[in-house]
């Protein structure tokens, strides 16, 4: 695993707003052209392999939580409990989620947190990365790249065709948001490719139907099925998700996805699987882990509200999470790397896992320990 500079395709932005990655300089530096990470096949074979693991070693968290209960140390509402153990019990299907781990090349890669519910960065590993690869020669012609996330999203929104019929499957997101929105319509995109009558409606135009429960859409047409990317926890502390337990609406992602995305997950698994090579040690008692940790709420979203304690250092964000408790996990180091100028960067594998498979990766790095929402997005290859 190496970080090498790449020369960047003439008008690359253009290339990019051309298949719709209008967010490729958000914040005036987000998309790293410049610049990409190569791996080795064994390394993506590590990587996959620990993918398929952690992620039924998730389900297995899951139905276990589900068997005994245990909801209320995790920060869950009652109603929350009860979509959780409906919507896991049904099978509902569940489309995508992406591991955050610390992987160097050379040990075995740890999990850092699973983005179950609402995981973004999918537009540019899935789609923009791909295109980027095409443009590629020199050293880099004849790469390959761990990416099947278009592939396996066409594969698994066939297999929910069945279910939907020819009733709608609305997509949902703040519409304000770029990166939601693009991410969104994308999904839209492929599940149209896959067969499926679609639509979409910005999330704060959805309806309720006094008479019979039903969300609506904008013509009072009942919305049987949606995609949302909108968080559970936030849909379920507003007025809409009152409503929701007895709409008859199915969603996507579940709601079981709720518990999968809840940093508290990561205690239990420790708890079902302790010393598991892809685990690091983590609780709910702050007293646990003595030294070198890092405290997380149990809902906090792109490195808000972290603190990162490793010896004489302290690194913390700021934000709006934390009333709902927090875990603390062991901590792990990002391996750093220097970018061309001259700069260290720390870097982190996003494991993409498209229906219960692991598809691809996306690679991030930031300026710090804790990876934020102003990290920069670096294309890779194999060789």
């Amino acid at each position: 695993m190496r970080r090498i500079k790449v020369a960047p395709r003439p008008d690359w932005q253009g290339e990019m707003a051309r298949i719709g990655f209008d967010y490729h300089s958000i914040d005036g530096n987000y998309w790293q052209e410049d610049a990409c990470y190569v791996f080795d096949e064994r390394q993506i074979d590590v990587i996959e392999t620990a993918t398929e693991a952690l992620h039924q070693m998730f389900l297995q968290a899951v139905a276990h939580v589900v068997k005994t209960g245990d909801y209320a140390r995790l920060g869950l509402s009652d109603t929350a409990a009860r979509l959780i153990e409906q919507s896991f019990k049904n099978r509902e299907p569940s489309l995508y989620g992406r591991f955050d781990l610390c992987f160097d090349g050379t040990t075995e890669p740890k999990l850092y947190e699973y983005n179950a519910d609402t995981p973004t960065s999918l537009f540019e590993a899935s789609v923009a990365k791909w295109y980027w690869l095409q443009a590629q020669g020199g050293e880099l012609g004849g790469a390959d790249q761990f990416n099947s996330i278009h592939e396996r999203l066409l594969v698994e929104f066939g297999a929910v065709k069945p279910a939907i019929g020819q009733d709608k499957l609305y997509f949902t997101a703040v519409s304000a948001s770029v990166e939601d929105y693009t991410t969104t319509r994308y999904l839209q995109d492929v599940a149209i490719q896959a067969g499926l009558v679609t639509d979409y409606i910005d999330i704060g135009a959805i309806g309720h139907r006094a008479t019979d429960g039903r969300f609506t859409d904008l013509k009072d047409h009942t919305i049987s099925h949606l995609f949302k990317l909108y968080p559970w926890e936030w849909l379920l502390s507003e007025a809409f998700g009152s409503h929701i337990e007895h709409s008859g609406t199915q969603f996507i992602e579940p709601a079981y996805k709720l518990l999968m995305s809840n940093k508290a997950l990561l205690a239990v698994l420790w708890e079902l699987f302790p010393n598991h090579p892809n685990l690091l040690p983590a609780s709910l008692n702050p007293s646990a882990i003595a030294s070198d940790v890092v405290k997380k709420p149990f809902f906090s979203r792109e490195g808000a509200n972290i603190s990162l304690h490793q010896g004489d250092m302290h690194i913390a964000t700021d934000g709006i999470y934390g009333q709902e408790g927090y875990v603390y996990q062991a901590l792990r180091p990002l391996p750093k790397f220097t970018n061309h100028q001259g700069q260290a960067v720390y870097t982190v594998i996003g494991s993409w896992v498209i229906g219960h498979s692991p598809a691809g990766i996306g690679v991030r790095e930031d300026s710090t320990l804790i990876t934020k929402d102003t990290s920069l997005f670096v294309p890779h290859v194999f060789m």
